[in-house]
């Protein structure tokens, strides 16, 4: 074989083991070409529900849904407050002096007027002694002088200056009483007392506290609420509370509202009262507190996250015939997870309430779960 017939034969190997090798690749441009156009009616690829009756080529979204039914509504507030006794007292005399009695006992009842303390006093009996035994002197002798007065005796003037100086030792023996009062202890309501500081024998001052004294029925509790509601909650307006370790509701009326409102958190202090008649509640404790503001029956509620707010107002996704609908809605009362809708939805409609993000108006959906409220 010459050399000619060589070349030639190397080169026709060459070709074929190029068709081998890249044949495999070129085969389906081919094949595109020889197919020409598809046809508006076919559906390219195979790929089912692509062409006209596949739901416009859009795979559908599996979502949850939400049975509307009648739902009662209640706007809440809820606040933390604490309980505070009727009323408290630190308890200490209005003189100084050495406690020559203790009357009573830690942690028990007392009653009003009753006698708690006493501080030594002899120096002031013994002055109140004296002034009573010249009153009496001197009683005597305005009594002569009247009668000589009647009888005109004596002047006027004489029977004036008599009169002057028994009013004069009343007037001290009133001041001698109200000293020996300052030296008694004695409480200024009912109550309980709480622990003494000081033993008998123990020199007192007004500024010493003897003990404390509370009183627990009724019962005060204190809380805060924010400034937007304070048109709204007035004398008389009913609260519920709840304290920590039980699971008792208990109820209170509200007796007094701040009519400053606190700078700092823009909320208003409130008070209520609760009779306590067993005193069950201590005072000190945290209470939960809860106000009704408004309740409103056989209404529209729709879970918070179902709504989809936009520049043109609200709306909704509600599930009709397989598909995803919009629905412009308007909204009412609003709680921490559910939202009043006033006009837009009616009972018995299906609100989707997941996917919101990917929903569009008529895009194929699938529910996977129905929540009836």
């Amino acid at each position: 074989m010459n050399k000619r017939a060589k070349l030639v034969l190397t080169i026709v190997l060459i070709v074929v083991l190029a068709g081998i090798i890249f044949y495999p690749k070129i085969k389906p441009l081919f094949a595109s070409k020889q197919k020409g156009p598809v046809s508006s009616g076919q559906n390219p690829g195979g790929r089912p529900g692509a062409g006209p009756g596949g739901m416009q080529g859009r795979q559908a979204l599996n979502v949850s849904g939400f049975l509307i039914k009648p739902s009662n509504m209640s706007e809440l507030i809820i606040s933390n407050g604490t309980l505070r006794p009727d009323e408290e007292v630190d308890l200490s005399f209005e003189t100084s002096g050495k406690i020559v009695s203790i009357n009573f006992t830690e942690g028990t009842r007392v009653k009003k007027e009753d006698l708690l303390a006493k501080i030594n006093d002899r120096p002031l009996q013994a002055q109140l002694q004296k002034l009573q035994a010249q009153k009496k002197l001197v009683e005597e002798k305005e009594f002569r002088q009247r009668s000589l007065l009647d009888k005109d005796a004596i002047s006027q003037e004489s029977y004036d200056q008599i009169v002057t100086e028994l009013q004069t030792i009343e007037a001290d023996i009133n001041l001698i009483n109200a000293r020996i009062s300052e030296t008694e202890l004695r409480a200024p309501f009912d109550g309980i007392i709480g622990l003494r500081g000081l033993s008998e024998g123990t020199y007192a001052s007004p500024s010493i506290k003897i003990a404390h004294l509370i009183k627990m029925s009724p019962i005060k509790l204190e809380f805060s609420i924010s400034e937007r509601y304070m048109d709204e909650v007035n004398i008389g307006y009913p609260v519920t509370f709840k304290v920590d370790g039980s699971n008792t509701t208990y109820q209170a009326n509200v007796y007094a509202v701040d009519p400053k409102i606190e700078q700092n958190t823009r909320s208003i202090v409130i008070k209520a009262l609760y009779p306590n008649k067993n005193e069950e509640l201590k005072s000190g404790r945290y209470a939960s507190v809860t106000l009704l503001l408004s309740k409103i029956d056989n209404t529209i509620a729709i879970p918070t996250e179902a709504l989809v707010p936009e520049m043109e107002g609200e709306l909704v996704y509600v599930y009709r015939k397989g598909r995803a609908n919009v629905v412009r809605v308007n909204t009412g009362l609003r709680t921490e997870s559910l939202i009043q809708i006033t006009s837009g939805l009616k009972f018995g409609d299906t609100l989707l309430t997941s996917g919101i993000l990917q929903l569009r108006e008529s895009l194929p959906v699938v529910l996977d779960t129905l929540v009836v409220n």
